[in-house]
């Protein structure tokens, strides 16, 4: 009897957790979250011109990109709908931890993907939180890779942290690679509804996702190069983040020319996020 009355209450709790993943309201809030991103990375890519331009700029990484928009008429207005907007995506990416997937045959496949979304909706939740922080103020100083550096400090001061950060920066390496290879392979498409788009538009999503994502995975790729070699070396100092690893490449022989490479192939990122926003399959 009792094991009868928990199989109800386990099956009225799931069926309630699947109403609220297929709810209208997630669908919107995760595509709000991909414009938000998209809002985000065309900023960065700005502020990345400006570093190739030699004006001093605020740090081209999120947290950079989110108090330039602070900074504008409207600005709090903006950083407010943003909040909400990666508190949607992070929710979607939760919900299709827990119920998605289904459709995946392989259960080693759905598993690893549920990860995945767990994963993310932890990444884009800290998001959601360094946004608040600088809308209220909070969120001023050290920026992204202050706070990079003093983790892998904390982290190589530990028993076999020196593997743990160089694990780390590899992952990071080849999550850029896979990034890289999901933009000249097109397979973004895959997760679009390219049948909707007008032949235009489908020309327009194939230049900005493939250059957009090519270009991500590069600078991501950077990232973990540096994360690497910040282990191998035992200095965090050389740990960088997304600003510093785009004032590291302004540093070297046509270091110019490559940022602004970088920086346009991020605001193509960012355009091709409001275009998932639109089109995405959820």
């Amino acid at each position: 009897m009792a094991r009868t009355m928990s199989a109800r209450a386990t099956a009225k709790a799931r069926d309630a957790g699947q109403e609220v993943a297929d709810s209208p309201w997630v669908d919107r809030g995760a595509r709000l979250g991909f414009a938000a991103r998209g809002l985000v990375y065309v900023v960065i890519g700005v502020l990345a011109v400006q570093i190739a331009a030699g004006r001093r700029s605020q740090q081209a990484d999120k947290q950079g990109a989110l108090q330039a928009i602070g900074g504008k008429p409207l600005g709090e207005v903006v950083l407010v709908v943003l909040a909400i907007g990666l508190a949607g995506y992070a929710l979607w990416r939760f919900t299709e931890a827990i119920w998605g997937h289904a459709s995946e045959t392989e259960h080693s496949k759905r598993i690893a993907k549920r990860i995945g979304s767990a994963a993310k909706g932890l990444l884009y939740a800290a998001f959601c939180v360094t946004t608040i922080s600088v809308l209220v103020g909070s969120g001023g100083g050290g920026g992204g890779d202050r706070s990079q550096k003093h983790w892998t400090a904390k982290v190589l001061g530990w028993p076999g942290g020196r593997i743990l950060v160089g694990l780390a920066g590899a992952a990071v390496i080849v999550g850029g690679a896979y990034m890289v290879y999901r933009g000249v392979t097109r397979k973004f498409e895959k997760k679009l509804d390219m049948a909707r788009m007008g032949q235009g538009w489908h020309r327009v999503t194939e230049v900005l996702g493939t250059f957009g994502n090519t270009a991500r995975g590069v600078v991501f790729g950077l990232i973990g190069m540096l994360l690497v070699k910040a282990a191998v070396d035992f200095r965090p100092d050389e740990s960088q983040g997304i600003d510093g690893t785009l004032r590291t490449i302004a540093a070297r022989p046509y270091g110019q020319v490559l940022l602004i490479l970088a920086a346009v192939g991020l605001m193509a990122f960012g355009l091709y996020s409001f275009i998932e926003a639109r089109y995405r399959r959820l």
